[in-house]
């Protein structure tokens, strides 16, 4: 029987990146006072349901915590899941959707007969977008049906798909329209998630989904959605497999007033809204109608960040290595990811922030080698994780030019928690973040800002600043050579792996 667990629930992006260290002379980072600069936060453990982890569905994609501070997730219950060995957590428990506000963590319930749900999105308006269990088994997999919902006022709503067996929401405004991916029901041997059907991008409106159509070929992905309603995603152009990708030419698209807008291309076959490995962005759209994602080059072996302008497409760079991504992009055209640092026989990459047409290497914390930029708020606070280049290890905030800190030396009184990576930062500065018991069981973390940093403060925060060159790891594969994830495992390797945690073993990259 096939096993569920690619399905909807938490993932880590894999990372991949090959090159030798590069010094930080180009980064912006002016002199520092400390004190002026950095503050101490509250952390607040979501807690579960009886079970052992609670969860952020996979980052750069959701709105976990709003600008109420209303935050939403899913955790573990006590309850063993009906469909084992189907399960959508390696415990086989039941995973509920939670909301968590003014203190009270509410199970958010799940659409009749279903058993387990999760929640992924919370706009200002308190709408809570998520997927559901609906009770049913999807004839051509054998496997339980999960559906796109949301929640008003704790009543739950399904949003249906388009005559297929699943749907997925990816995005959402603060007017409440949705935007993700639908199956329909004709037959695709392309189709995304291996399910069978063709794969459509999708608008939810007052109740109703919308297919928005593709760039000529059978499969498209709705990945972000800005207040205007513009949507942002990827679409196949035809239905003839590339030799490298092994699918059909995919471009990244602005769907605007019901035109869809091909994106163009940096000389591949391959492109999407956000990152490669994590499958997409919902942070990849920005209110002024920038675009900014990730496209193959020439060949298909390499890829690199993009920024799409008002019809300029703009090739980012990378830190000086052959691969680089990008997963947000803020109102302000400031644009955050990771990059490969230069040289063969590494696989080292950095987090980045590109502005005023400069990519700025972020660095990482602790002595670690490597470091993702995930999220950015309108104030320029980016979040993200400091890692081992295959595991996540700190939580990191980089504000007001740097440096990055690590995210557990801003919090008092210290926590058993270890964070090891940010999933989103709202306006108000508040966090959410994944955290580590000793035991290995993950929590969802809120950190709220809770006044300035003290002497001891600033002292935690001078110990972890990364003052040595990065270590270099072998290379497992020769530079240019790599074999690049395909579009259907990539989306897949989305929905099946939990952030990884130190000493968990991360799936290989095929």
């Amino acid at each position: 029987m096939k096993s569920r667990t690619w399905m909807w629930t938490t993932v880590v992006s894999l990372f991949a990146a090959l090159a030798m260290p590069v010094g930080m002379a180009g980064q912006d980072n002016p002199s520092q006072d400390h004190k002026t600069k950095h503050h101490t936060y509250k952390l607040i453990d979501m807690g579960t349901f009886g079970g052992p982890n609670s969860f952020f569905f996979s980052q750069p994609v959701v709105q976990s915590v709003n600008n109420r501070g209303t935050v939403v997730g899913a955790a573990d219950t006590s309850l063993q899941d009906p469909y084992y060995p189907n399960c959508d957590t390696p415990d086989c428990l039941i995973l509920r959707a939670f909301q968590w506000k003014n203190g009270i963590l509410t199970d958010l319930g799940t659409l009749p007969h279903g058993f387990s749900s999760t929640a992924f999105w919370v706009n200002d308006a308190g709408l809570i977008m998520g997927g559901s269990e609906n009770g049913d088994i999807d004839p051509i997999t054998g496997i339980p049906e999960n559906i796109a919902v949301v929640w008003r006022h704790g009543e739950i709503t399904s949003l249906g798909t388009l005559g297929g067996s699943f749907s997925f929401g990816n995005a959402m405004n603060n007017r409440g329209q949705v935007v993700g991916l639908a199956l329909n029901a004709i037959p695709d041997p392309f189709s995304y998630l291996g399910l069978g059907t063709e794969t459509r991008a999708f608008l939810w409106d007052k109740g109703v989904m919308r297919d928005l159509g593709t760039l000529g070929g059978p499969d498209g992905w709705a990945a972000s959605i800005n207040e205007s309603g513009q949507v942002a995603g990827w679409a196949f152009t035809n239905s003839t497999p590339n030799p490298v990708t092994g699918v059909p030419t995919q471009h990244p698209f602005l769907w605007k007033n019901g035109t869809m807008r091909d994106l163009g291309t940096l000389g591949g076959t391959l492109g999407v809204v956000g990152a490669l490995d994590a499958g997409g962005s919902g942070g990849g759209l920005n209110n002024r109608g920038q675009v900014a994602g990730t496209m193959n080059l020439a060949g298909d072996l390499t890829y690199h960040p993009f920024l799409w302008d008002r019809g300029v497409l703009t090739d980012l760079g990378t830190l000086g290595g052959s691969n680089g991504e990008a997963f947000w992009i803020n109102d302000a055209g400031g644009i955050v990811g990771q990059a490969d640092l230069p040289g063969s026989g590494t696989q080292l990459h950095h987090g980045f922030l590109w502005q005023h047409s400069a990519m700025i290497d972020l660095g990482t914390v602790d002595g670690d080698p490597c470091s993702r930029a995930l999220v950015m708020n309108s104030r320029g606070q980016i979040g993200g994780a400091s890692t081992t280049c295959t595991e996540f290890l700190h939580a990191f905030l980089w504000e007001n030019g740097g440096p990055m800190v690590d995210l557990n030396s801003l919090v008092s009184p210290a926590s058993n928690l270890t964070m090891i990576t940010v999933n989103y930062i709202n306006d108000r500065g508040e966090i959410a973040a994944t955290g580590v018991l000793p035991n290995g069981d993950q929590h969802a973390i809120l950190l709220v800002p809770d006044g300035d940093c003290d002497d001891d403060c600033e002292g935690r925060i001078a110990a972890s600043q990364n003052n040595a060159a990065p270590v270099p790891y072998p290379a497992t594969m020769t530079q240019g050579s790599e074999s690049r994830v395909s579009p259907v495992n990539q989306l897949r390797n989305r929905f099946g792996q939990r952030y990884q945690a130190p000493g968990q073993q991360v799936a290989p990259r095929d």
